[in-house]
């Protein structure tokens, strides 16, 4: 899709009104959507409503896709770019719902979420759901999902997505490496928050970081305030200041 092309029609999508069961939705299954700053919400709006009209979802497993199911994940993953271009998410074309964990023909063991380079992002409905039930318990598996896919618009799985300025990439790098390299060898120091699938590689260091920084700010900030301040800077929010948890 050209870029001339794409503004057209993103003008044509915004142009109709916001449709109020999204915003009956937003306000009964999305825990966080009701502590965003009132200045974001027209934002948060404007891009769901975008990120569904261009966004495709497939059931799998005899899930029946509703608009509940396309509001709610929606939702997540606007909420990683509520500061940022929606261009992050060009390269996700499809999202897949299974009604649970589902399995793979090429690998062994069931699944909850995956992306694939592609363009495909594949859920559980049930781990989403999961994921908004408690939002301080660090782990939403929507949002490490659609993490990945902002990891690739930096060109790969490397735990680095395209940053706001070049002058970012060198302490994004000193600060990530840092925190990764800690939590692999078991540095006694390394926030306790990161669960131990952070240590994987860089790309799920970083995913797993966006959901503490997402569900439990406060903390990440107090506990390993250099990688909250990476994190907050390219996301360009600072979700410490609304924490409840």
């Amino acid at each position: 899709m050209s870029g001339l092309y794409r503004r057209w029609r993103r003008k044509r999508i915004l142009a109709r009104p916001f449709p109020p069961e999204w915003q009956a939705l937003l306000g009964s299954r999305v825990p966080f959507y009701p502590r965003l700053p009132a200045r974001l919400l027209p934002r948060f709006r404007e891009h769901l409503q975008v990120f569904l009209a261009e966004k495709k979802f497939e059931s799998a497993g005899g899930l029946v896709v509703t608009d509940e199911m396309r509001v709610v994940v929606g939702a997540v993953a606007v909420r990683l770019i509520l500061a940022l271009d929606l261009s992050y998410y060009d390269s996700l074309r499809v999202i897949v719902l299974y009604p649970g964990e589902y399995r793979r023909e090429d690998r062994t063991g069931v699944f909850l979420g995956e992306f694939h380079r592609w363009g495909t992002v594949v859920l559980s409905w049930p781990a989403v759901v999961a994921g908004l039930a408690n939002p301080c318990d660090g782990h939403d598996t929507a949002a490490h999902e659609f993490a990945h896919v902002l990891d690739r618009s930096g060109g790969s799985f490397s735990g680095t997505p395209r940053l706001r300025a070049s002058a970012h990439y060198r302490p994004w790098a000193e600060v990530m490496s840092r925190h990764f390299l800690r939590l692999r060898d078991g540095a006694a120091e390394e926030p306790a928050l990161l669960r131990d699938y952070a240590a994987k590689n860089e790309a799920e260091f970083f995913a797993v970081a966006v959901e503490s920084f997402f569900e439990r700010p406060r903390r990440l900030r107090e506990e390993a305030p250099d990688l909250y301040g990476e994190l907050s800077r390219f996301f360009g929010q600072d979700p410490a200041q609304e924490d409840s948890c």
